[in-house]
């Protein structure tokens, strides 16, 4: 049995509308459930787009976000106000417009050391999951992008093996092969933890990314967490 299943479009506002869609459903199909429902988001152009997806269906849902804790699968080593900022892309096109409560918002302080934002967010992390036998929280759901390398979150190729060996829920990342080259990332673990990935892949250059990634020998970052799961979700518009 494939450990994924894959969802292909034609246009990026096609793959963030079907996401956002998909979202909004699992979102009213727990309406009355009270306890804390806990997402982490990523950057990049495509999750900008499927952040204004959800606030353009969102009012016309019935839906409500008032128990969703909002946390962050990588953070850019650079205050919140920065251009390069995970946190700032969600707060201006999804957290605001959605005016969701600050208390609900759990950011990675991009603007301290690695080491410590690393040990802050995964106390706080694991003080609102709920965590399995192995330490880890168990997200409900994890938004991730896709780089032209298969990486996810901001687990590069060149640092597999040190970072499947850790155990840490998020890990500081000194030498990123894209700017900015500090990160802080959630790791294997925790993402093979979470109740749901989905995996938002899109933009040129990254067909043979994906496709190393789905094939059974796999070996990028992507491939990784999908070995450690039972089921991914992957929404692709991979274009040449």
């Amino acid at each position: 049995m494939p450990n994924h299943e894959l969802f292909s479009f034609a246009t990026d506002d096609m793959l963030a509308g079907a996401v956002a869609s998909r979202w909004m459903d699992e979102l009213a199909a727990r309406a009355d459930d009270l306890t804390p429902y806990c997402v982490a988001l990523s950057g990049g152009r495509i999750a900008k787009k499927f952040f204004a997806a959800v606030v353009e269906r969102a009012p016309a849902r019935p839906v409500s976000l008032g128990h969703a804790h909002f946390f962050w699968a990588d953070e850019r080593c650079v205050p919140p106000s920065d251009a390069e900022s995970n946190f700032g892309l969600a707060k201006a096109h999804l957290l605001d417009p959605l005016a969701i409560s600050p208390d609900k918002i759990h950011r990675v302080r991009g603007e301290i050391a690695p080491d410590w934002a690393a040990a802050e967010a995964e106390a706080e992390i694991c003080r609102i999951a709920p965590v399995n036998g192995s330490g880890q929280p168990v997200l409900d759901l994890i938004f991730l992008g896709m780089g032209e390398d298969g990486h996810v979150a901001s687990l590069f190729p060149g640092a597999l093996e040190e970072a499947i060996r850790s155990k840490s829920v998020y890990l500081p990342v000194v030498a990123a092969s894209k700017p900015p080259p500090q990160r802080i990332t959630l790791n294997f673990a925790a993402l093979a933890a979470a109740q749901r990935v989905w995996v938002l892949a899109s933009g040129a250059g990254k067909q043979s990314a994906l496709r190393e990634s789905l094939s059974a020998d796999g070996t990028t970052p992507l491939a990784r967490v999908l070995a450690a799961r039972a089921k991914t979700m992957i929404f692709a518009n991979i274009t040449k």
